[in-house]
């Protein structure tokens, strides 16, 4: 296991710790909310530290293209149901919100094991929409979690890029299962 792929998996191995210090947490033990941001943080500086070395060390690898987006699928969706279950006051998302990311990551997940069953094989890049996604569902979080009021600025845009980032997904993954269709249609 190459040093990327050691990083993914102590991000993932942190979502335990993190769900504990949410499911804890009440306004009496207000440390756990600290606590809660300082394991969220630190999964999201591991999540950029882990995709930097394997870039700049050349140490992509399988394993890595599963672990990674794992972990960050594990921290955000965990994040975003607890929050919205645990803050009933203060700075809270609609269910909505919820809704929107969790379906967006439901139907990238039945696309990518629809296109596995299909074609048996599937190459999944991440593009700079679901980059994007990812950066502001994590500040989203990181707001909420410190009570900002204006956090509501960082939902919205992580909304926007939620759902563009879901369309595009659907039309690559569409174009990947039809592909071969297209071209032999033709002959």
């Amino acid at each position: 296991m190459n040093f990327a792929n050691k990083i993914s998996t102590f991000r993932i191995l942190c979502v335990p710790f993190f769900i504990a210090s949410l499911i804890y947490y009440n306004p009496q033990r207000e440390y756990l909310r600290l606590v809660a941001l300082s394991i969220f943080i630190l999964a999201v500086v591991s999540d950029a530290v882990d995709g930097y070395i394997a870039r700049k060390a050349k140490q992509k690898s399988e394993a890595g293209l599963i672990l990674d987006p794992l972990g960050d699928k594990l921290l955000l969706v965990s994040a975003f149901i607890l929050i919205y279950l645990k803050f009933p006051g203060g700075v809270r998302f609609p269910m909505w919100v919820i809704l929107v990311v969790i379906t967006r990551d439901v139907l990238i997940l039945l696309g990518a094991v629809v296109i596995f069953m299909v074609k048996k094989d599937i190459n999944i890049v991440p593009t700079l929409w679901g980059k994007l996604t990812t950066i502001f569902q994590m500040l989203t979080i990181t707001v909420v979690l410190l009570y900002w009021k204006y956090a509501f600025i960082f939902w919205w845009l992580a909304i926007f890029f939620t759902l563009v980032s879901g369309v595009d997904y659907i039309m690559r993954g569409f174009k990947m299962l039809y592909a071969n269709n297209n071209s032999s249609n033709r002959n």
